[in-house]
């Protein structure tokens, strides 16, 4: 039915996250303002505990320069009140000195017992308007020294465009993961963006297309992984609206956007530094050529009226929602980080109606990264 694609995880499971609103992207309707949905610690908490409970393997913590929760602090607040589930830090390079970086993950890697996989986003720094070239080469180079520093004993030197510097009596905290640390999970479709995944990231992410588009981009970047000599799996992040019916599915998707006043929402859209990137605009365009917002069957564009990023949900009745899915999974998606609003309330729903059809799976336990017992301590050294 598609073309074969080189995965990770080949077998025909997916880890099915969610969504916690660390910045502040929870409400009933679009464009309006709910305080009792804010950004706080105990709402977005809330939030993990109720994924957790219901069976989700992860759940995504997101970064943006606006109010809100710092993801990696609170991941290492919650990582002790959660059971099972996974946190996907959203992390922006070049905001914390990389060696230092380093040791916070592993920190929170041990404090979760492994449950740990990190988000890498190379946005500019805030404040500041940079280059492709820049955002990707920092980051480029960051990665590169967390897996040094995560992977190897003794002395450090790094000499790059973006670091340079000696770390001659390294002894470092390794993380609970072995095998190369928290999964690398990245997004991002322009050529360097791409380039970048394809060379040192394990999972890469995608914003919602059309099936014809996604296939395309997945054919590419496995062509590009296997170029360095190796295979990365594929995700998308998307939201979905499931209800009984297909009808009552697409009245809430119209609710949704009932209040919205669309020259707000495209202010709130500005708002977020990556509301001109090249996977925005695409949404964009396939948003301006749509029919009822609909880009495909029960694939609805109308969130990218009022939000940035993911900008389109999957909409329909339980089996249409699992078809979907299975299609996606079928072209070798194999993560799938889901959200809806208000995200409580459609936590519940997708867990009611379609999460217990699906196979899943969490992809650090199938890639190796976890072990039983650490080999090393949580503090191992002074930096």
């Amino acid at each position: 039915m598609f073309p074969p694609i080189s995965l990770r995880t080949p077998e025909r499971r997916a880890e099915i996250a969610w969504f916690s609103a660390l910045c502040g992207d929870d409400c009933e309707y679009l464009g309006i303002q709910d305080g009792s949905r804010r950004s706080s610690y105990e709402h977005c908490r809330s939030i993990i505990q109720k994924a957790d409970d219901l069976g989700f393997q992860n759940i995504l913590l997101p970064s943006g320069w606006i109010a809100g929760q710092d993801a990696l602090s609170f991941a290492a607040a919650v990582a002790p009140q959660t059971q099972r589930i996974n946190q996907l830090v959203a992390l922006r390079m070049g905001e914390v000195w990389p060696p230092m970086l380093a040791r916070a993950i592993a920190t929170v890697d041990h404090l979760s017992k492994g449950r740990l996989c990190i988000n890498i986003i190379s946005s500019d720094m805030p404040g500041l308007k940079e280059s492709n070239a820049v955002r990707y080469g920092r980051s480029s180079e960051i990665i590169q020294i967390l897996r040094q520093l995560w992977t190897t004993d003794g002395p450090l030197e790094w000499k790059g465009e973006h670091y340079n510097f000696s770390l001659p009596t390294c002894d470092p905290a390794k993380p609970y993961q072995q095998n190369g640390g928290p999964l690398l999970y990245f997004g991002g479709i322009s050529p360097l963006a791409q380039d970048l995944c394809a060379k040192h990231c394990d999972v890469f992410l995608m914003w919602p297309e059309t099936e014809e588009r996604l296939m395309e981009t997945m054919r590419g970047m496995s062509e590009k992984a296997a170029g360095y000599g190796r295979k990365i799996d594929f995700g998308l992040r998307i939201h979905v609206i499931v209800r009984e019916t297909e009808a009552d599915a697409k009245a809430a998707a119209n609710k949704l956007i009932s209040r919205l006043d669309l020259e707000k929402g495209q202010e709130m859209r500005n708002r977020s530094m990556d509301s001109h990137s090249a996977g925005v605009l695409r949404q964009d365009e396939l948003r301006a050529q749509s029919k009822d917002l609909f880009i495909e069957d029960h694939v609805w564009s109308g969130i990218g009226l009022a939000r940035s990023g993911c900008g389109s949900a999957i909409v329909g009745d339980p089996d249409q929602v699992l078809a979907k899915l299975n299609r996606y999974m079928d072209m070798g998606m194999r993560s799938f980080i889901l959200s809806g609003y208000p995200h409580l309330d459609e936590c519940d729903l997708f867990a009611k109606y379609v999460l217990p059809r699906l196979p899943t799976c969490r992809l650090n336990e199938v890639q190796g990264r976890l072990v039983a017992d650490p080999v090393t301590p949580l503090t191992t050294g002074v930096w």
